[in-house]
């Protein structure tokens, strides 16, 4: 197949997978929450058994993000994009990746998973005997998932350079039914826990298998499923050994501060869940010596998860996409050395971004009493603790997405050492902070984590501001500030008519309507939210917030619902796939240990580089074009032009490398 034909063909299966990605990644995370809802209706949201499986159920990802996943994004994307531009669409090069990936990943799951128990040991603490032994067992379920995850993460690639992307973000949906269909078992065969308490005394291998089992099957299911549609692309994947000249090494030099920003960030997490396993492990001291009524009002790391989940969506469903949107707009500016255009397009990001995170955290703010007791399993007093950690974290929605923002623009610059050093900053804070939370009343550790996310939220927005300022010169402030300003007002105004219409319905006495039950919570929140909604947008109008405008322009384009373009509009020249770390920074706070699968999909789409020479037309064909292009990136003291991850490997001929002959030739 021709360059030509296979670059029009990436571009249109571009095209038509851009609803499709929108719509998986919706309805999965709406799956993603029915079964956070399911698992708290069959084990209690604040119970010590809850605790320990989500704990060693966030372990497969956390350890696979901290030891392999910044290798994988960093320098497996750009090999396996760059291989994907070959004649042989890069079957012999991704068949040594692959099969190189597959036996690291091997090795490392069987060496985690057989170490499970002094895993258990370095991310928990107060654990009794008699829990670890639980968190072990749960831990010998959870952990093979390393491997899945893994391999899932190579086959998105393989898929996203070929222009498949919707395959990748429907396939977490066949995750989470597996999981619920395990949870609906649980709670039709054993009970639900309000009616059947289930304890570390009563709990046994029949409930492991329903819960961490299917939890595993359901990570197995999600990877396989993307075997069909990479078989369907016909590369003749096969296991091939001999690495030489492969080029990963000078890919991980490279992109060592990638690397080392991602392992700085996961480290920081995993310390600060080890201290939010403190509670958990006190309730069951709690409960064994009889103090039930004291164990019932300890917030665990369950508590925290959930929250952390809700907290997250308005941030994961419009920051992400609208970074995803300007990220090419910002890469051109960068590239041209325009940096009034970059200011510019990261000065559109913020505000409009704003309009949609604003409203979200005053929405999470006034809803936190129903969204908690929906969630809570049945338990008023767990749906207390929940909404009282969402209403900590809730606020500072905008600093969190303002700050993924900002870290677009280092990246655009070609830039990994910034994020290091905004890393590193954030992990002082949240390591030195959760060590002193330790020693606090054990009631009050899960908040004061809230707490230390909230103030690290705030506090990443000030150390980006002072770098970027370095960049930039000024960050547009008075007109940020000025339209962040007339979205407050239009949100407290939402925030007042939201409070009016709970206080109708009962949301503010304990035997209110909406604590009546978890269907009353729901229909609360039903109620209530398009009411705050409603009165948002009317008064965005009042105060005259243009940027609602520009939010719902890209988001609909990304729904396949864009303007069409104007007739006899040039058609826009083709474009290479650029590799990126990811749509994740891996910047901490990352309080969620859910496994999110768009962290592993390919970058947007970067118009060529308007100062790169022609090309002569008896020129060795690259992986990519304009590779040997200086970077752009600016320098610095101690800081010198920093190129793409993956960049200057192999450079001969695409499908050419010395290192790997082939004796069979492709029909």
């Amino acid at each position: 197949m021709s360059e030509a034909k296979t670059t029009e063909s990436v571009q249109s299966g571009e095209a038509r997978s851009s609803a499709i990605m929108a719509a998986g990644t919706l309805v999965s995370r709406f799956l993603g929450f029915a079964k956070t809802w399911m698992l708290g209706a069959a084990l209690g949201l604040g119970s010590t058994v809850n605790d320990t499986f989500i704990n060693a159920n966030n372990l497969p990802n956390l350890i696979f993000l901290l030891v392999a996943g910044g290798v994988f994004n960093a320098v497996l994307v750009p090999q396996i994009i760059k291989a994907s531009k070959a004649p042989d669409r890069g079957a012999d090069y991704i068949s040594r990746l692959l099969t190189l990936a597959v036996l690291v990943l091997l090795a490392l799951t069987a060496l985690v998973t057989l170490a499970a128990p002094l895993v258990i040991d370095l991310t928990t603490q107060g654990y009794s005997e008699q829990q670890k032994a639980l968190a072990v067992t749960f831990a010998f379920w959870c952990l093979p998932q390393i491997f899945f995850y893994g391999l899932y993460a190579l086959l998105t690639q393989v898929l996203n350079a070929h222009g498949a992307f919707g395959p990748a973000m429907w396939a977490p949906i066949l995750n989470n039914l597996v999981a619920i269909a395990g949870l609906g078992m649980f709670i039709w065969i054993l009970g639900a826990n309000i009616d059947n308490p289930h304890t570390i005394d009563n709990w046994g291998p029949t409930q492991t298998f329903l819960i961490a089992g299917f939890a595993t099957f359901g990570v197995i299911a999600q990877t396989a499923i993307l075997l069909i549609p990479v078989f369907r692309l016909r590369l003749g994947l096969r296991p091939r050994f001999g690495w030489r000249g492969v080029g990963l090494g000078q890919a991980a030099k490279l992109s060592v501060w990638t690397l080392a920003t991602a392992a700085v960030g996961q480290l920081a997490f995993l310390y600060v869940m080890r201290i939010a396993t403190i509670p958990g492990a006190e309730r069951l001291r709690l409960s064994n010596a009889g103090n039930n009524v004291a164990a019932a009002v300890l917030p665990g790391n369950a508590v925290l998860e959930v929250a952390s989940q809700l907290y997250l969506l308005p941030h994961s469903i419009i920051a992400l996409s609208l970074a995803t949107v300007l990220f090419n707009r910002m890469t051109r500016a960068s590239q041209d050395g325009n940096k009034a255009e970059l200011r510019d397009a990261l000065s559109h990001g913020l505000r409009t971004m704003a309009v949609a995170t604003v409203f979200g955290a005053l929405a999470l703010f006034a809803l936190a009493g129903p969204l908690g007791m929906f969630f809570s399993g049945g338990e008023p007093q767990d749906g207390v603790m929940l909404a009282q950690t969402l209403t900590i974290l809730a606020l500072s929605t905008p600093f969190l997405s303002a700050n993924f923002m900002m870290s677009r623009v280092f990246y655009a610059n070609e830039d990994a050492r910034t994020p290091l050093y905004v890393q590193l900053w954030l992990a002082v804070i949240y390591v030195v902070g959760a060590f002193f939370i330790q020693f606090l009343p054990v009631g009050q550790i899960i908040y004061a984590i809230a707490i230390l996310y909230t103030l690290g939220n705030i506090l990443s927005v000030v150390i980006s501001v002072v770098f970027l300022r370095r960049l930039l010169g000024h960050l547009d402030g008075p007109r940020i500030a000025n339209s962040y300003i007339r979205m407050g007002y239009a949100g407290l105004g939402s925030a007042l008519a939201g409070a009016a219409a709970l206080w109708l319905l009962g949301s503010y006495r304990a035997d209110g309507f909406a604590w009546s039950s978890r269907p009353a919570a729901l229909v609360t929140v039903v109620v209530v939210g398009p009411v705050m909604l409603l009165a948002y947008l009317v008064l965005l109008r009042v105060f005259h917030v243009t940027e609602l405008r520009d939010l719902l322009r890209p988001l609909m384009g990304r729904l396949g619902r864009g303007a069409p373009a104007p007739a006899g509009a040039a058609a826009e020249p083709a474009t290479a796939a650029r590799a990126t770390v990811s749509d994740d920074t891996g910047l901490i706070p990352r309080i969620s240990g859910e496994f999110d699968a768009a962290s592993f999909r390919a970058g947007p789409a970067v118009e060529p580089r308007r100062v790169a020479p022609t090309p002569a037309p008896d020129a060795p064909k690259t992986y990519l074009p304009d590779e040997d292009v200086p970077s752009t990136a600016q320098g610095g003291k101690f800081r010198p032009q920093v190129p793409l991850p993956g960049r200057r490997t192999y450079q001969g001929d695409a499908g050419r490398n010395p290192y790997f002959p082939s004796g069979r030739k492709r029909k």
